[in-house]
């Protein structure tokens, strides 16, 4: 059973996480921050979130090999994986879908954009 307002954010950078962090927890949601790719996957099984948000630029792991690996995974795979990236070519973006993400956000974003993706997908809302 996931929890329905929980989001694990894996992001290495402390002033985009406590941002993504603050608006989040604005939005009515707890949030559990990692910072390294290897951090993902155990915390995911742990908690169970809601959704999962992933930097691409990682240490240890990119968030395209975790978004590859959570899909792969009988137990997590209908998780949904919002990528977040700087990177914002369209090939980066084919890539993240490719991979299996849900949404891919491209930073810098809008807060509004941010809290409506976060909200359908937590709510299974995807379409």
């Amino acid at each position: 059973m996931h929890a329905p307002d929980h989001i694990l954010l894996v992001e290495d950078e402390d002033n985009i996480a406590i941002a993504v962090e603050l608006l989040l927890v604005r939005a009515g949601y707890h949030v559990t921050r990692v910072a390294t790719g290897c951090q993902a996957l155990p915390n995911v099984r742990a908690l169970i979130p809601a959704l999962v948000i992933l930097d691409v630029t990682l240490p240890e792991m990119s968030g395209y090999e975790i978004c590859q690996q959570l899909r792969r995974d009988p137990d997590l795979g209908r998780t949904p994986v919002m990528i977040m990236s700087a990177r914002t070519s369209p090939a980066e973006q084919r890539k993240a879908m490719a991979m299996g993400a849900d949404v891919f956000l491209a930073k810098p974003f809008a807060t509004a954009d941010l809290i409506t993706a976060v909200h359908r997908l937590s709510k299974g809302t995807n379409p």
